[in-house]
């Protein structure tokens, strides 16, 4: 494991250590940073999949619209 420290003001150290008996501020810290890498990672993922998809080329033959149609309509 690996330390992180944190400047915070002095009041809000001391209103922490008002409450550390009710919250473990290391452990509060540990899942909001987990929490957020996985926001941003899972965003960087949807990025790049977007990336990805956009890079596809996307063809369709001439009248391939009217066909699909023809074909559902008369399949009813």
């Amino acid at each position: 494991m690996s330390v992180f420290s944190v400047k915070l003001r002095r009041e809000i150290k001391e209103k922490m250590d008002r409450y550390r008996d009710r919250v473990n501020w290391a452990e509060e810290v540990r899942r909001f940073i987990e929490s957020k890498l996985r926001e941003i990672e899972a965003d960087d993922n949807i990025r790049n999949v977007v990336n990805m998809l956009s890079q596809l080329p996307i063809e369709s033959p001439r009248g391939s619209s009217v066909t699909s149609i023809r074909e559902d309509r008369d399949s009813r």
